[in-house]
């Protein structure tokens, strides 16, 4: 890509206080310009396989394509939906040549940032793990839960405030391993030097709303790894109820 090393990330991925295993994965390419984060699906077999497999294919695939992309740097949404697309194969694979892991998933969040001619950051995501930017004090998510409760909030049917406390708000509607032909949803914004970019499971969401994360990023000073750090440490001091790993990424 051009100019990766502008931007660099730091992250961190935590059990928690309650669960027994971290079925959390993330990869922090800076050489590529490319952040992940996957979520294994709680309550279903082998949810750190399907994370861990999910973070190897799309990191060995942003290798692969690296140089691809820096010869067609208009094709960057292309190149994180493949990331994404190419992890969701290999699960599916996965589950076919081993029957046990049948009805594994996770989710995945994808970034990749291309510095000219501007820096746009370009995301591809399945399942509830978000993407938000941080400018100026303020916090906007960038990507939308695929989640039953979302659809509710879509249609109508709830306020955003119901959903939060929904008993099937962490039921997804979409997820690598749910169907071979699955695509992701892509985004893309113009950042800035000043920015801040925030990834994330849903075990940092659950612990701090979206102005307790802005507070904490406020603090950090443009410092990706001290934004990091201290939202993973005020997710665990809040009652680290599940899994929490967190990726934050400054110029």
């Amino acid at each position: 890509m051009t100019q990766p090393q502008q931007w660099i990330g730091a992250g961190r991925t935590e059990t928690g206080h309650v669960r027994t295993s971290n079925q959390d994965a993330l990869a922090l390419l800076n050489d590529c310009g490319v952040w992940i984060v996957a979520d294994g699906m709680g309550g279903h077999p082998a949810g750190d396989i399907a994370a861990q497999t999910a973070v190897a294919v799309a990191t060995q695939r942003a290798r692969e394509r690296a140089a691809w992309l820096s010869e067609h740097p208009s094709a960057a949404s292309e190149f994180v939906a493949d990331l994404v697309t190419s992890a969701n194969q290999r699960i599916h694979d996965v589950m076919l040549a081993k029957p046990s892991l049948k009805g594994m998933g996770t989710t995945l969040v994808a970034l990749a940032i291309m510095s000219a001619p501007r820096p746009i950051a370009h995301i591809a995501h399945l399942g509830d793990s978000r993407a938000y930017l941080y400018r100026t004090g303020q916090l906007k998510q960038l990507t939308r839960d695929h989640t039953l409760v979302e659809k509710f909030v879509q249609r109508g049917l709830i306020d955003a405030a119901t959903a939060l406390t929904h008993p099937e708000r962490h039921i997804l509607t979409k997820g690598l391993g749910m169907g071979v032909d699955m695509k992701p949803e892509l985004t893309s914004t113009s950042v800035t030097p000043d920015d801040l970019i925030l990834l994330c499971s849903d075990g940092l969401t659950k612990m701090l709303e979206d102005a307790a994360i802005a507070s904490v990023l406020s603090r950090a000073n443009g410092d990706p790894h001290r934004g990091c750090h201290a939202l993973i440490e005020q997710a665990l001091n809040r009652g680290g109820e599940d899994n929490v790993t967190v990726i934050v990424v400054a110029y």
